[in-house]
């Protein structure tokens, strides 16, 4: 509910006739100038109105008042001069009833408000932690890419570098790839061709050395089976008597098991 609809909630007390006289003044004063109010004062008088006349009044026969009087005080249905007080009338019960219902109709209403402006706020809130949480990712993904650009302008520039060309196997007989290494600053690699992993199934390329091979990560390719990536190497490795990529189960592993699909020697 808005600040400037606060009054509305004195609405089912100003229809029936709860307000001190200073605040019906002012009730009434605001009631002038807001529609909303004033429609919300015609509709609980049309309720506490056709609730107050749903049930008809009605004339005891007096022979009937007589006995019930009887009950009450012995001798009041016939004793001249025994005053016994009014009983309460079907629409006094009623009006008790309408005031109560006024009274529901008035808060279930405010609380509905509320409930719709909570609904509001949370859902505001799901999206700003949303966006938030999109550009964190995207802050991180940000940072990543200029770490490996910057690596890999480390790895062309390094006086050490070796670049190695390699060749398709018979898995993928088209497949091509270039690795750049660097002892000091790591590998460069990019590939073409190479088929989609089946499911289950990973990219994982070595550094083969005199002492065998090692890893230097994992590599997926996109839908037209380009690979780009750079590896950060062990500093200690001996130098690469060549590079390979095998095909091996999802996560890789320590040393190569599966079938071949690219092999290069570094040029002499």
């Amino acid at each position: 509910m808005s600040a400037a609809h606060d009054e509305q909630t004195l609405a089912a007390a100003y229809v029936l006739g709860a307000l001190e006289p200073d605040e019906r003044r002012a009730f009434e004063a605001h009631v002038a100038e807001c529609a909303t109010c004033a429609e919300e004062v015609r509709a609980l008088r049309l309720v506490a109105d056709a609730l107050a006349h749903s049930v008809p009044q009605r004339t005891p026969r007096p022979e009937l008042r007589a006995r019930v009087l009887d009950s009450i005080v012995p001798g009041a249905g016939t004793t001249p001069g025994v005053v016994v007080p009014p009983a309460r009338t079907a629409t006094s019960g009623w009006l008790a009833l309408a005031a109560a219902l006024v009274f529901a109709v008035g808060a279930g209403a405010y609380a509905w408000q509320l409930q719709l402006r909570v609904r509001t706020l949370e859902g505001r809130l799901d999206r700003a932690e949303q966006r938030a949480s999109s550009a964190e990712r995207e802050v991180a993904v940000a940072r990543r890419t200029a770490s490996d650009t910057q690596a890999t302008m480390g790895v062309l520039a390094a006086p050490d570098l070796v670049r190695i060309e390699l060749a398709g196997q018979s898995a993928a007989a088209s497949a091509r790839a270039r690795a750049l290494w660097s002892r000091n600053r790591g590998m460069v690699f990019a590939a073409t061709n190479l088929p989609e992993a089946p499911a289950g199934r990973v990219y994982q390329v070595w550094v083969v050395t005199a002492g065998g091979p090692v890893s230097a990560g994992l590599l997926t390719p996109d839908t037209n089976g380009r690979a780009e990536a750079y590896f950060n190497t062990p500093p200690d490795i001996a130098p690469p008597t060549a590079v390979a990529v095998t095909l091996e189960p999802a996560g890789g592993v320590p040393a190569p098991t599966g079938e071949r699909y690219l092999l290069g020697t570094p040029a002499l």
